[in-house]
Parts: structure tokens; sequence; C-alpha cells
């Protein structure tokens, strides 16, 4: 294989067998259970990287189940987002995401940046409860709980929460350890189709874990919840901020 043809064939490692294809990605059937809970605004602070602006004290727990997906199957996440301003407009920054499959946590931080290491999440219904968990090992780090659809949202409320701008922060290492890449990609879910949603009553319980600490932000009140139903198109990145940048 000569120079030319490895430019030609490489975009993702290993390249003679990438670990997903090229996207953009299609999710059918896509399930959101986001509990909104207060936390303390000084632990946001922290976390969330300038340029983008830390909005109020709230955090969305978020566990979503994904059963067909283009190139990345079927598999479970779940994390933290949190809702930030970048040069006066609305989105959410992603601190933590947690899931059980290896091409789309390759794929993740490897396209957009997104902060995705592996655990086993699960979303399910038990009785008249929707339930979600968060097991790293043997440990479980977060429980989420919803009345199963107790009332109907306004699919236009749904699909507004689902348009908003992501931001991730992108770091890719040189050989040295020394960042490579580091920049703020801003990224949008589009071509979303609604199919159901609801609000309810919800609880959240979070635990300590050393390597997985989404209790850094603990729950002091939780605000809301919401179980939605949607397909859309994970569409590619736009990097917004280089840190490495002269100046």
């Amino acid at each position: 294989m000569n120079e030319s043809e490895v430019r030609d064939r490489a975009f993702a490692m290993p390249l003679g067998n990438p670990a997903y294809p090229r996207g953009p990605y299609r999710f059918v059937n896509r399930e959101y259970m986001v509990i909104t809970y207060r936390t303390d605004p000084e632990a946001l602070r922290a976390v969330v990287p300038a340029p983008l602006e830390v909005v109020g004290d709230e955090v969305k727990f978020e566990f979503i189940r994904m059963p067909d997906s283009t190139g990345f199957g079927d598999y479970t996440e779940s994390g933290q987002v949190i809702p930030v301003t970048f040069r006066g407009e609305a989105g959410s920054y992603t601190h933590a995401m947690y899931l059980n499959d290896e091409a789309p946590i390759a794929g993740g931080r490897e396209i957009w940046g997104f902060p995705k290491k592996l655990a086993d999440p699960a979303i399910r219904v038990e009785k008249d409860t929707l339930l979600g968990t968060l097991d790293v090992g043997s440990v479980r780090i977060a429980t989420g709980t919803m009345g199963y659809k107790h009332r109907e949202l306004d699919h236009r409320t749904a699909l507004h929460s689902l348009q908003a701008p992501g931001y991730l922060l992108k770091i890719i290492p040189d050989v040295d350890c020394s960042p490579r890449i580091c920049e703020l990609v801003r990224f949008q879910l589009t071509d979303l189709t609604v199919k159901g949603a609801w609000s309810g009553p919800a609880g959240l319980e979070l635990q300590s874990h050393a390597l997985a600490p989404v209790a850094g932000l603990p729950v002091q009140e939780v605000v809301s919840a919401v179980h939605i139903l949607t397909d859309l198109t994970l569409g590619l990145g736009t990097v917004v901020h280089d840190y490495l940048a002269p100046g």
C-alpha cells in the first residue's frame, strides 16, 4: 500500500478494519429518559470549559436506549448534560457518557469528542415505572425512576429540546501525551421525528465512584423528567474553538 492509498483509505482506526463506518448516523426508535435536577453551581463551573458559559444550576441526567442505529447497532448509554450558552446561543455541554458498545465509544470519541467510557447502562419498564440504571462493574452509580407515561408532552416542546446545539471538548493526544487536538466541537441532531413524548414524577440517586464521578454533580432537587421516543440523524460536527491556536 503506497502513501496515497493510505491517505485515501484513512478515516478511522484500524486502517484495514475500521471500528465503525463513515457517518452520518441514523437512529430509529431512540428512547430517552431525561431527569433534570439542580446541583451545586460551583461544581458546574468547575467542569464546564470556557468559552462556554454555565446557565443556572441544572443538570440533565440521560438514559438513552438505541435499538437500531446505523453502523453502531443496538446499545444503551447514560450520562450528564449541562445547559450552557456559546456566544449568546443556548445549547448543552456533554459532560459524561457511559455506554456498552465498542463501535459508538470509538466513533463518538474520535469523530466528535463525546466523552464516552465503557459501562453498563439500562432502561426498561417495571410495571408502572420507567427505570434507568448505570453500573460500572459491580457498582451501581445511578438509578433514575419515572412514572410511566403519566402525562403526554406536547411534541413541539420535545422537538425543540432535541434541536438545541450540543457542545463537546475533543481531545486527541500526540505520541508524547501532549494534546495534538484540543477543540470545542458543535453538533446538532437533524431529521427529527417525535413519535411520543411524556412527562411525570421522577427520582434520581447518584453514588460515588473514583473513575465514574457522576456524583461530583450531586442531586439537590429533581426538577422534571421527560420520556421521548424519536427517530433522528446525528450529523457530523463543526469546530467552533481551537484551544491550541496561536493567541
